[in-house]
């Protein structure tokens, strides 16, 4: 005895025949781990002592990979499982645990396939990571009542598990504790737990039916990923914070709940839930994170509880059934994308805390009549439904579901990013002489536009700012234009005549790309050389004249008549009016210079109208 004291060494212990093996072992202090076994048991029954001594522990890995053994009992001596004892023992049908067992490792009895029945005795206080994980044929799981502690992925990818009662006594459940157990339908969570991790239930496609206790103070990330089946959820009172991807394309939840303490709801938190009709988001909310509710596309009715501060990008993006929001007071920030592509989205009120909105917050939302702002907002106005900065000098949002022509006030300098972008029902655009610039994507996919006439002083057109206008066919340049950024009028495939007022502006290939537009510039204007090499679009001199000195002008019978001469084809309109010092011009013909001379066309006008007036005054412009 002597030779054991305090010591720890080999030995080898003769199990009766059904066993057929020799477990190995080492003692410690007068207890016993076993360490391992030779030979190719199907039955173990791992004896309690030997020679005097307690078996108290099964070491590390010390039945690992013995696919041979299919029935297990452990005593109730041990109290330790270490990491991996029994991992990958794939013909194991069958285990039966001591009431002494106190902590089960990690990986324990991970991968052991074929075990369809578990039940931890009341006597286990921890279940290490990976405890049970892979464990693919387990189909009933009862966990005794002493439990406190579960680890990460114990019980992942464990898919023919049904139904899971965790006790009152567990405290912590790690993360992916139940990870892509699909056959998973329904859960008890104990009035313990603190805590449900990252990627606890994500993938539980089934799980339709689960309550998270009071005790819960938050949900982590992905906690509920792809629990597709889940109808309900409640978020209890105590829980703070909602974590990142916590219900994502949970596409089946139509009732939810938000406890009155949570102060954050974490980006893409309920992401494509698509049957979700209405939410309450309680007071407590400070911050809702960008993406939280996108593609949300059921969602009829959302409440924003006024202690929100915040609104992250894309918060609402594509909740495409949203009909009327509400901003309160409180907020400060609007994320950029927060209601974009909100299609049934016909009334927003922007309430006076609001300092910051974001580009193309409300784009694409086609339904939109009309903009509200609070009159005590010091930053933010709305005129006639149209959303502008405080001093009316920034146009940030045009209401796309809008109908008809509309002139810009006076006073307006710039137009902001995709203000007026998907206005399909808008006809006509009046710009006032005051704009300086375009922004980029402003009017982006407007197929209503027809002809655009910019003004004097507007220096640059942004990015995209008329791309895919299909039905624009003249657009007419002031003499201010100096550049032309990239895609500015890209797929405007009915684009045919460009009108320009002075030199030519910067612009590069792709500026009219997928349009197959004419140039027309004035003579003594330079630079089109090089811009036609650079665009790759025809340019012709737009150099009408009246030819007054030829016998073709004047009175004729009856009517008044002249030729036109210019460069060949140009199509060019004849207005007229009665008084030039208070003029109001019509057209009164249409002419195309297709008869040629030399390398110039001409055509004749003739107006029959002319005796009807005292005196008539005539001008020529483009279409």
């Amino acid at each position: 005895m002597k030779s054991m004291k305090l010591l720890s060494f080999l030995l080898l212990l003769v199990l009766p025949a059904v066993v057929q093996a020799q477990l190995t072992f080492t003692t410690n202090n007068g207890a016993i781990t076993i360490t391992g076994y030779t030979g190719n048991p199907t039955v173990l029954n791992i004896p309690g002592t030997t020679n005097g001594y307690s078996v108290t522990s099964i070491g590390s890995s010390a039945f690992s990979n013995k696919i041979t053994l299919k029935l297990l009992t452990i005593p109730d001596s041990v109290t330790n499982i270490g990491v991996s004892a029994f991992q990958s023992c794939r013909g194991l049908t069958n285990l039966t645990l001591g009431n002494g067992v106190v902590i089960m490792g990690g990986s324990a009895f991970q991968s052991c396939s074929n075990l369809g029945s578990v039940t931890i005795p009341d006597s286990v206080v921890s279940l290490g990571s990976n405890v049970f994980c892979s464990c693919t044929s387990l189909t009933n799981l009862a966990i005794g009542s002493g439990v406190i502690s579960i680890g990460n992925s114990a019980f992942q990818f464990c898919t023919q598990l049904a139904s899971v009662t965790i006790p009152d006594n567990v405290v912590t459940m790690g993360d992916s504790v139940f990870f892509h157990c699909f056959g998973l339908t329904n859960v008890s969570i104990g009035s313990s737990v603190t805590n449900i991790g990252k990627l606890a239930f994500s993938h539980c496609s089934d799980l339709n039916v689960i309550t998270i206790p009071n005790s819960v103070s938050s949900i982590g990330t992905n906690a509920f990923l792809f629990c597709s089946n889940l109808a309900s959820i409640t978020i209890p009172g105590n829980v703070i914070g909602i974590g990142t991807s916590a219900f994502a394309r949970c596409t089946s939840l139509t009732n939810l709940t938000i406890g009155a303490k949570v102060n954050n709801i974490g980006s893409i938190a309920f992401v494509f839930c698509t049957y979700l009709t209405s939410i309450i988001i309680p007071d407590s909310v400070t911050n809702i994170s960008s993406d939280a509710f996108d593609y949300c596309t059921g969602l009829t009715n959302v409440t924003i509880g006024n202690g929100v501060a915040g609104m992250g990008d894309s918060a609402f993006w594509s909740c495409t059934g949203l009909a009327s929001v509400t901003i309160p007071n409180n907020v400060k920030t609007i994320g950029n994308y927060a209601f974009f592509s909100c299609a049934a989205l016909t009334n927003i009120t922007i309430g006076s805390g609001v300092t910051n909105i974001g580009t193309n917050t409300f784009c694409w939302c086609g339904s939109l009549g009309g903009i509200t702002v609070d009159a005590a907002n010091s930053t933010y106005c709305g005129v006639d439904g149209v959303l502008f900065n405080k001093s009316q000098t920034t146009l940030i949002q045009y209401p796309i579901g809008r109908s008809g022509s509309y002139v810009i006030p006076d006073g307006v300098t710039n137009i902001g990013v995709s203000a007026f972008s998907d206005s399909d029902n808008l006809t006509a655009v009046t710009f006032p002489s005051s704009i300086t610039a375009i922004g980029a994507s402003t009017f982006e996919d407007c197929q209503g536009l027809t002809s655009l006439n910019i003004p004097n002083g507007v220096t640059n057109i942004g990015a995209s700012a008329f791309s895919d206008c299909d039905n624009l066919t003249t657009v007419t340049f002031p003499s201010s234009i100096t550049s032309i950024w990239t895609s500015a009028f890209q797929e405007c495939q009915g684009l045919t005549s460009l009108y320009f007022l002075g030199n030519a502006p910067s612009a590069d290939s792709t500026v009219f790309s997928g349009d197959n537009p004419t140039v027309y510039y004035l003579p003594g204007t330079t630079g089109w050389g090089s811009f036609a090499g650079f665009t790759g679009v025809p340019i012709v001199l737009w150099n009408p004249k009246v030819q007054t000195s030829s016998t073709s002008f004047g009175v004729r019978t009856n009517r008044f008549g002249f030729n036109i001469t210019g460069s060949s084809n140009l199509v060019i309109v004849v207005e007229a009016c009665t008084d030039l010092a208070n003029p109001v011009w019509s057209a009164v013909g249409t002419n195309t210079l297709n008869t040629f001379i030399g390398t110039n066309g001409t055509s004749y006008f003739s107006d029959s109208q002319w005796t009807n007036y005292p005196g008539r005054f005539y001008r020529l412009r483009s279409p």
